[in-house]
């Protein structure tokens, strides 16, 4: 059994989006706020994956530090510091609250810009995003997603 459709001069031809795709497609729909640019990450950086931030209120910072097996670039404003994740690092997770997420790592034009305060041995400037989540988790007193009750 054939999907049927309007055919054309040539070929009918069927187009599967994968769950991929269709995330992409959604984060090529946003519209982001005004900005005053992406938080530039120090000079010899390689960034592979990409680059989205965590936001989080600065009091959380100094107790996510000993918690973590690596941490890449970490900048601060006055109140926030920001955690530089290789992009997509929000795909299925729901990150807790107070945290905000940042694709693209965009900041807003304020007159407070973040300023590294962390940077890594090596030349990737990613945390990485399960063991940040975890630790924020923790932090926050938020129990992970994927450990919650599921309701029928």
């Amino acid at each position: 059994m054939g999907v049927r459709g309007v055919r054309a001069a040539g070929p009918l031809t069927t187009r599967v989006l994968s769950l991929d795709s269709l995330v992409r497609l959604k984060r090529t729909q946003r519209v982001p706020e005004a900005t005053s640019g992406r938080i530039p990450l120090p000079d010899g950086m390689t960034v592979p994956l990409g680059c989205d931030a965590v936001v989080v209120p600065s009091h959380y910072g100094p107790l996510l530090l000993p918690r973590l097996p690596r941490v890449g670039c970490v900048y601060a404003d006055r109140a926030d510091w920001w955690w530089i994740v290789p992009c997509d690092s929000d795909v299925a997770l729901e990150w807790p609250a107070p945290v905000r997420y940042v694709p693209g790592a965009l900041v807003p034009d304020a007159p407070d810009t973040p300023e590294l305060i962390h940077r890594p041995q090596d030349d990737v400037p990613y945390t990485p995003p399960i063991p940040l989540y975890l630790a924020l988790c923790r932090v926050t007193g938020t129990t992970p997603a994927w450990s919650r009750p599921l309701s029928a």
